[in-house]
């Protein structure tokens, strides 16, 4: 994902905009891997960019497992509001 695209993306739910971004894989000029996260307090949705593709989707047309996935392999550099709060699906049952 190119950086320039934050100006176009807003929560799918909410449509707060700008979405909060935190880089994990970067190459050349392209964000590898990734985290998107709405601003929105009350909203908390947040979404995974991965293989260079932000999949800002809604909650209904996303998967379980795969956001899990996502969040497991990168526990160590996502915000604790997501990890625990997050939404459409967090791991606060697995951070005791």
């Amino acid at each position: 994902m190119k950086r320039k695209l934050l100006d176009f993306l807003a929560c799918a739910m909410c449509k707060s905009y700008p979405l909060e971004l935190y880089v994990f894989e970067e190459k050349e000029d392209e964000i590898v891997e990734g985290l998107l996260v709405c601003p929105n307090q009350n909203c908390k949705m947040w979404y995974p960019i991965i293989e260079e593709i932000p999949h800002c989707l809604p909650p209904e047309l996303r998967e379980k497992e795969e956001d899990q996935a996502f969040l497991r392999k990168w526990k160590n550099k996502i915000p604790e509001k997501v990890l625990k709060h997050g939404q459409p699906f967090n791991l606060a049952s697995e951070l005791t």
